[in-house]
């Protein structure tokens, strides 16, 4: 399901499960060194919360000498009783140095440790994510690819899973530092003044529970930003790749008023939410400051009040609760910004896993059938499909192409001759009817299978940026991989096929021959040359049914010609498929078939469909500038 810009806001609804929950099982693999990461990280934080026990022992056993013990004393760190010589204060401060700079060495290694090993993980959960959605995305049918647009795909494959991986870095340790952190603090402060304690955490589960009605008020509006930023990104990709179109038109102004729009909606959204998060973590700040004035004021009064200043509360103590009231509340703050991280990664995790949810229309059989070879006969039985239900394109077509024949198919535009023949290797599969080849329906075939033996060029070529020899190797992957080791005997079979495509001469005048950089989409070559090189790649292939659509349109008669000459010696052997707007270029096909409206309306020989003066006949001397000479002149 797709919205009405070709976007992905329907993939949402193939998740399976919580979307977060999927994400966690990322991790699964590399459960080991989360383990180490995560008690590494409570180490780290337990440690910090050393130094201000330290400082409270030193202001109260040897600055004002009291003899209370302390936590570190309870520990059996710390010596008991008052500390009355210099000596023995020297020796007690010699042990708090001692305890504070193993604290800071424990710290500083296991904080090296959590990062190291949360941060790596989260790289490779990263790159687990993208090879499986990538991996699938290239799996999914034609429909999918031609209902969604391309700046939703790169958004996914890259800003969601970017974000993911943002979050599974910083937040995940987040979640920790909360945890080790007010746990930590909530035990000592307890054991000093119970009293005390419950005013330092009374905010604790009040900005929990603001945190969770934050998350439900922000999320539609970043389900918003996330539809603006597809659209937003599917204009940029469209205008950038239509740059000539642009041009040619001076449509500049037009398209920079549709980006500025898209851009201006992207922004009222950014800062309507921007609006509501900040007065969220005000609120946030305006709780711990409420809290900071009411230990003040208890402990200060209890300081005042006492009797002969023998406090409840002693001042190294005192001095330890405002210490750890900025740690308490600096993580807990950050709760805001966590749940405001979760839900931006959240809506991200939908949109990923929606997508790795979606089922592929076009799927092997549980038994495919896997021919060592194929003869090449292709069956046309009673087809009927459509892109669309109740809209058929090609209506009830019936044809029998026989192994080793070239068949030529003319029409009009629109007449289904493309789409027929898109079948064929089972790009689509058909409403009703069956295309068989060899007599095995292709719905039995394993898909690489037929497909390795299918090979199609079409007239508008898609080349990849690279080098020419990279691009025509692309048709045979074995001939792919000796390429790239830079094999002699693959780089031959590249240039047969360049010749046979009539490419190897244009190619040769290159600056770099067959290591010329085409360019992106193959930029820098013109259309007639695009076309070569893609026929080259598909007779790379050595395929048993080859499909032209109209492969031969962007060259000139005289390139044509010799192509044709190629193509015939070529498929002799092979099932050839020839779409053809000039209709030379099949008249000496063993059959032609001609379409309108979906349907097959003639067939036969050239000579034949001209004798029947039909609409081949028509259609030929259109483009003749001829017309027949009837017997009565």
């Amino acid at each position: 399901m797709t919205d009405e810009h070709g976007g992905f806001e329907g993939v949402r609804e193939n998740v399976d499960g919580h979307p977060m929950v999927n994400l966690v099982a990322y991790a699964t693999p590399y459960w080991a060194r989360l383990v180490v990461g995560v008690l590494s990280a409570f180490c780290t934080r337990f440690a910090r919360l050393v130094p201000p026990i330290v400082v409270a022992a030193a202001i109260d056993r040897v600055i004002l000498n009291r003899g209370e013990p302390g936590l570190l004393t309870a520990a059996g760190l710390l010596p008991a009783g008052s500390i009355a010589s210099d000596a023995a204060k020297v020796a007690f401060l010699q042990r708090l140095v001692a305890i504070a700079a193993v604290a800071y060495l424990l710290r500083s290694a296991t904080r090296f440790a959590s990062r190291y090993l949360l941060q790596s993980t989260a790289q490779k959960i990263q790159r687990d994510l993208r090879n499986d959605t990538y991996d699938h995305l290239q799996h999914l049918s034609m429909d999918f690819f031609a209902n969604h647009q391309t700046g939703g795909m790169m958004s996914i494959l890259n800003s969601d899973i970017n974000r993911l991986e943002s979050f599974l870095n910083t937040e995940f340790r987040q979640l920790i530092r909360v945890v080790a952190t007010v746990g930590g603090i909530a035990v000592v402060l307890w054991w000093h003044s119970p009293t005390l304690a419950l005013i330092a955490l009374a905010p604790v589960p009040i900005i929990g529970v603001a945190s969770g009605y934050f998350l439900t008020w922000i999320e539609p509006r970043y389900r918003s930003i996330r539809r603006t930023v597809s659209r937003l990104n599917t204009r940029l990709e469209n205008n950038l790749s239509g740059a000539p179109v642009i041009k040619a038109f001076d449509r500049y102004e037009f398209e920079n008023e549709r980006v500025r729009d898209q851009s201006q909606t992207y922004h009222d959204e950014k800062v309507g939410a921007l609006r509501i998060r900040r007065a969220f973590f005000a609120g946030l700040r305006l709780l711990t400051g409420v809290v900071f004035v009411g230990i003040l004021y208890v402990a200060g009064m209890d300081f005042v009040t006492s009797a002969d200043g023998e406090a409840a509360l002693q001042a190294g103590t005192f001095a330890l609760f405002f210490l750890y009231l900025r740690r308490l509340y600096s993580p807990m703050r950050r709760v805001g910004k966590s749940a405001n991280k979760y839900q931006l990664a959240k809506s991200s995790a939908e949109r990923v896993f929606g997508l790795l949810g979606q089922s592929p229309a076009i799927t092997d059989p549980e038994d495919p059938y896997e021919p060592d070879s194929l003869d090449g006969r292709v069956t046309f039985d009673d087809v009927t499909f459509g892109y669309e239900p109740d809209r058929p394109v090609v209506r009830d077509v019936s044809l029998d192409v026989p192994a080793g024949a070239t068949v030529g198919l003319a029409g009009p535009t629109g007449a289904g001759k493309s789409t027929l023949l898109k079948l064929v290797p089972r790009f689509h599969d058909v409403d009703s009817g069956a295309v068989q080849v060899d007599g095995v329906d292709v719905r039995e075939y394993g898909l690489q299978s037929l497909r390795d033996d299918v090979a199609v060029v079409e007239q508008q070529p898609y080349l990849f940026s690279g080098t020419v020899a990279e691009n025509v190797a692309y048709g045979d992957r074995e001939v792919l991989d000796g390429e790239s080791e830079g094999s002699e005997a693959a780089r031959e079979r590249v240039r047969e096929a360049a010749r046979a495509a009539q490419a190897h001469e244009f190619v040769s005048d290159l600056p770099e021959g067959y290591d010329t950089q085409i360019g992106e989409r193959g930029i820098k070559l013109s259309g007639g040359q695009r076309q070569r090189v893609a026929i080259a790649r598909a007779l790379l292939n050595d395929p048993e049914i080859i499909i032209f659509d109209e492969a031969t349109s962007d060259v000139d008669t005289e390139t044509e010609e010799r192509i044709q000459a190629s193509i015939e010696r070529l498929v002799e052997d092979r099932t050839a498929f020839v779409i053809a707007h000039r209709l030379s270029t099949i008249q000496d096909a063993d059959r032609i078939v001609v379409m309108d409206d979906g349907e097959i309306v003639e067939r036969g020989s050239h000579d034949d469909l001209l004798s029947a003066e039909g609409d081949y006949a028509d259609l030929w001397y259109a483009q003749a500038d001829e017309h027949p000479v009837s017997a009565d002149d």
